[in-house]
């Protein structure tokens, strides 16, 4: 099989699978480049309220595909960081489901998801000091924001994996199932975030991803919605509600 990125949408998530098994679903430089417009496609996407990041099969993935560094190191370095930049700024809630090895590249496309899932037994690791590379500033920053400036130095100056009860201890992870629980958890919880209003959830990430922090912004785009009215009165009706911001 050809490295690639798939994806599809169904029923308000979408889902993109990092494919390349044949090397642990390294990214090649080509997958670098397509993650931007795959992500800016299906954020134009009205039916899209979720994005699910994954790998296929058992591996989530293990970085940058490095027999191609030598012959295009910094250039696959610039694709990879507007690669995590582009899924950073996805408007919706994104969420990295992982299992197996999470290292170099991979890390870096689960730290710019909102959330991260993982399966008891996975390993992570963040390794351009193996590699003599410097990892790049806003990179580093996204780190050192989910896991504190300590831990992340530790991180980046040994280059050592570290394992999944560390990597929820730590924050990188947010929740930890056991072996074959992981896609049932990830798919609830994806029902869950698209049944929720999009409004609420675009502005907050806004907000705490430091965006925009202009409030009379997002009360305009409540009041045009109509979502606190319905949120209200599905409340007291004792039904699910129907949001349409974004629709």
């Amino acid at each position: 099989m050809e490295p690639q990125l798939k994806d599809s949408v169904t029923d308000g998530v979408a889902t993109v699978v990092i494919a390349n098994p044949a090397k642990r679903n390294a990214m090649s430089a080509g997958m670098w480049r397509a993650l931007p417009g795959i992500l800016e496609r299906l954020a134009a996407d009205p039916a899209v309220r979720v994005l699910v990041l994954t790998g296929e099969g058992d591996t989530f993935c293990a970085g940058a595909d490095i027999s191609t560094l030598r012959e295009s190191g910094e250039e696959q370095q610039t694709a990879s960081v507007r690669a995590e930049e582009a899924l950073a700024a996805f408007p919706k809630p994104t969420l990295a489901a992982v299992r197996g090895f999470c290292v170099g590249g991979g890390s870096q496309l689960a730290a710019a998801c909102d959330l991260r899932f993982a399966e008891e037994g996975s390993r992570f690791g963040i390794t351009p000091s193996k590699l003599g590379l410097v990892y790049r500033s806003s990179s580093t920053r996204r780190l050192a924001a989910l896991v504190g400036p300590s831990t992340a130095k530790y991180l980046l100056f040994s280059g050592e994996l570290f394992d999944a009860d560390r990597a929820l201890r730590t924050g990188f992870v947010d929740e930890l199932h056991p072996v074959g629980a992981l896609d049932k958890r990830v798919a609830e919880f994806a029902r869950v975030l698209a049944s929720r209003s999009l409004l609420t959830q675009v502005a907050a990430k806004e907000f705490i991803d430091g965006r925009l922090d202009r409030d009379d912004h997002w009360l305009e785009q409540a009041r045009g919605s109509g979502d606190p009215a319905e949120g209200v009165a599905a409340f007291l009706e004792r039904r699910a509600p129907r949001f349409t911001y974004g629709l």
